[in-house]
């Protein structure tokens, strides 16, 4: 297969579903074998923002929030959506002080993920943020949402263990250990 070539040849096209938050697509196809078939994609209506908010002694801020699509409660980094017509800082900015109450000074994107690829077009940014203050949290009604503060190497021995399952949560940890072996 020719890199970049996309083998899928789209026959027809039906929105099936659509609220804010997500839009759902079929898609009559003939696969790359030539056969026809169908294909379903989610698109998002907003991007996947994450933040990792350390402070000067390595401590990471989790949140705890109920997650309805898998039934549990989880804990990862301050997460959200991050609309278009919103750069992925500001959507950062924006979330972590929502979530957490905090602000940073610094701010260094650690990585761009595609959450799903397979089903969706979701893509996700992901920032480290350091040099913390404390202000008022802004919860959204959805949200109900309790705040930790853990050393870094506790979160990291809860992703190896499989304690943190969210994607973007074990994505941040692992590149940011990567990098911090690197330095």
């Amino acid at each position: 297969m020719e890199s970049g070539k996309n083998p899928w040849q789209i026959i027809d096209t039906k929105e099936i579903y659509e609220n804010p938050w997500i839009r759902l697509t079929e898609y009559q196809v003939l696969n790359p074998a030539g056969n026809p078939g169908i294909y379903g994609k989610v698109h998002f209506q907003n991007r996947a923002i994450g933040i990792v908010a350390m402070d000067t002694e390595d401590n990471v801020y989790l949140v705890q929030q109920f997650r309805f699509a898998i039934d549990q409660a989880t804990w990862e980094i301050p997460e959200g959506g991050g609309p278009f017509d919103e750069t992925p800082l500001a959507a950062a900015k924006r979330e972590l002080q929502e979530e957490t109450g905090l602000k940073a000074e610094n701010w260094e994107e650690l990585l761009t993920i595609h959450t799903s690829n397979s089903v969706t077009d979701e893509i996700g940014y992901v920032f480290l943020a350091t040099g913390l203050s404390q202000h008022e949290t802004n919860f959204e009604e959805t949200e109900d949402i309790r705040i930790k503060k853990i050393p870094f190497e506790n979160v990291l021995d809860d992703v190896m263990s499989g304690k943190i399952t969210d994607s973007l949560t074990m994505a941040a940890i692992l590149k940011l250990q990567v990098l911090r072996s690197q330095r």
